[in-house]
């Protein structure tokens, strides 16, 4: 059986839930006095726990078949100060088809443009080193700057530098591929890394890894944690971890992750970490980003907080970056000697020869003989055009989309063809159609594409250290508070779930530091000064409204914002109701603006 990417992932999915649920059972972390932890340690073992990470103040461990308060039973000592579930975490990516060949000629992701991470330089003098949590960074591509890049190896996840699948490679391209001529460029070419290697193939850690990486980034020297993983439920030895590297000058970043539904994710959900979505190349959030509400508790003890949410996005659909020597597998397609982007269907190899168009190659067309067919999409299946194609002696198969965009697809399980297929863009169809000769190529790769959180992760990761190296002065939460008040507005007017302040702008943020120094100008979203806003549900004969008293606004009229979206504009006479048609009790999030600016109110939320 042919296994694709997309199928490892789905396995690895698979693999994780089982692990999720034995975690919920029985693997613990147990925080202790790191001065008495190996009497807690000897403890343990005698009760035939098996210890799988020794950690500054902690250790995590398995008990089998005891639940969370048979454990605290157990570990009854006064050299335990907690015991808790040890969280699983697991990677966030979607794998895509590889489009491009970067193999002979360096390639510039769209991100980097979209970012412009292009229009800064990066300082390789600042001493800016990022922490990639993942799995593992594999020496065999050679697109990085190796002497600056160190790691840690693992008894349970092996070398640092050999890949536990494709990801944490991918990642750390992102974040520093070097502007060498070949391949891809990151956003902060050759910044110094340092590599924790957590995860293997199967694609699940823990928690208390993730706890114990954070202490050895710390070691290690680094300003960055980059993480693109996830999982649900919090931890408190994970968090208090992240929050001790934040304290001490450094930036978290943390993937939001992939489900596309509101979940908060762990650790991008905890405070002293950086969450961030994904967008496109179009400035579309991704359909698969999730988007966590600001909000948590109910009724009067509701409270927003931007900390806990979707900050700022980056690009993470169709990520072009550095895999493993010869794991991705690339297509590249000519058109009268010009490169053509294309994505590869089936069947390994190459052709070139002169173009026949077929239509959408219904039936068998001797004219195809001996030349590279160019057919349309529709009608009939992606196999049955190919198969036409090669039954009509042709010896190669383009098929173009017939909507927007990339045309992505394979031949089914059941493909008997042999001539190399690729798919191309609608927008290059009049372009294929007037070339009078095409050659076509599908090989691996040590280059290719993945989409996902875990891609827009990387992405600001790089982009911080590459705005950072410029601005050293500085710390972590400066950095990140630069990003967010210089992030480009998307999707509804002003701050949203979606995209938090927005698509991060490395050439902005150095900017707005550069003009007001480390600890900024305006907090983002620009606040009125002294405009207040405040927020009262009633009810009346079962009719539900919520009144907003507001003052401090100069102009004549106000834009009033309901959870991130504009529903009216008023005359500014310090009051409007909003009738509300929901019976149920639900958290709303309202801010009061100058009409048509972005000189706001902050953030008022109530639960009615």
């Amino acid at each position: 059986m042919k296994l694709s990417l997309l199928s490892s992932a789905m396995l690895a999915l698979t693999v994780g839930v089982t692990a999720s649920s034995q975690a919920a059972d029985d693997r613990y972390v147990i925080q202790v006095d790191q001065q008495k932890k190996g009497i807690v340690k000897a403890l343990a073992k005698q009760l035939g726990a098996q210890i799988h990470v020794d950690g500054e103040g902690f250790i995590a461990a398995t008990f089998t078949g005891k639940d969370l308060a048979q454990v605290k039973g157990l570990l009854n000592n006064p050299h335990v100060k907690l015991v808790e579930l040890d969280q699983p975490r697991h990677l966030m990516s979607v794998y895509a088809d590889d489009i491009g060949n970067p193999m002979t000629q360096q390639v510039t992701p769209y991100a980097v443009y979209q970012s412009q991470a292009n229009q800064v330089t990066f300082n390789p003098n600042a001493g800016i080193k990022v922490c990639v949590i993942d799995s593992g960074l594999d020496r065999s591509n050679n697109d990085f700057q190796w002497n600056n890049i160190t790691g840690d190896n693992d008894s349970g996840t092996g070398s640092w530098d050999v890949n536990g699948g494709p990801h944490g490679t991918h990642v750390a391209g992102t974040i520093a591929a070097a502007d060498n001529g070949f391949g891809v460029v990151g956003m902060a070419p050759g910044v110094d890394l340092h590599i924790i290697k957590v995860f293997n193939e199967a694609g699940w850690g823990y928690s208390s890894d993730l706890a114990h990486a954070a202490n050895l980034c710390s070691a290690a020297g680094a300003n960055i944690i980059s993480m693109s993983l996830g999982g649900g439920g919090s931890n408190s030895t994970e968090s208090n971890a992240f929050q001790a590297f934040t304290d001490a000058g450094g930036l978290v970043v943390a993937a939001a992750g992939n489900d596309g539904n509101s979940v908060r994710s762990y650790p991008a959900g905890y405070p002293s970490v950086m969450m961030i979505g994904a967008n496109d190349a179009n400035n579309n959030i991704a359909d698969f980003s999730q988007f966590p509400t600001c909000s948590s508790g109910k009724g009067p003890r509701a409270t927003s907080d931007e900390t806990i949410c979707v900050e700022v996005t980056a690009g993470g659909v169709d990520t072009l970056s550095t895999y493993p020597a010869d794991m991705a597998t690339a297509s590249s397609l000519t058109a009268d000697n010009a490169f053509i982007a294309s994505s590869s269907m089936e069947n390994s190899g190459n052709a070139s020869g002169s173009t026949y168009y077929m239509g959408t190659a219904e039936t068998v067309d001797s004219g195809a003989n001996g030349n590279v067919c160019v057919i349309d999409r529709g009608v009939i299946s992606f196999y049955d055009k190919v198969a036409n194609c090669e039954a009509s002696g042709g010896v190669g198969a383009v098929i173009i989309n017939n909507e927007p965009g990339m045309l992505y697809g394979t031949l089914g399980d059941a493909n008997a063809t042999s001539i190399p297929a690729v798919g191309a863009a609608f927008e290059d169809r009049a372009t294929l159609l007037a070339a009078s000769t095409m050659a076509i190529n599908i090989g691996t790769s040590d280059f290719g594409f993945m989409s996902g959180t875990s891609m827009a992760t990387p992405a600001v990761s790089g982009i911080a250290a590459l705005v950072w190296s410029q601005h050293n002065e500085c710390t972590g939460t400066e950095i990140r508070n630069a990003l967010k008040a210089t992030a480009q507005d998307a999707g509804a007017t002003g701050k949203d779930d979606y995209f938090g302040y927005g698509i991060v702008k490395a050439a902005a943020a150095h900017a707005y530091l550069t003009t007001n120094g480390c600890e900024g100008g305006v907090t983002p979203p620009p606040t009125g000064g002294d405009i207040t806003l405040s927020l009262n549900g009633v009810k009346s004969k079962g009719a539900k409204s919520i009144n907003l008293s507001f003052a401090g606004l100069s102009g004549s009229n106000v834009d009033v914002y309901r959870n991130s979206s504009k529903i009216a504009t008023t005359a500014n006479d310090g009051a409007y109701t909003d009738a509300i048609s929901s019976k149920s009790s639900l958290t709303y999030t309202y801010k009061v603006c100058e009409a048509g600016t972005a000189t706001c109110s902050a953030d008022k939320s109530i639960t009615f």
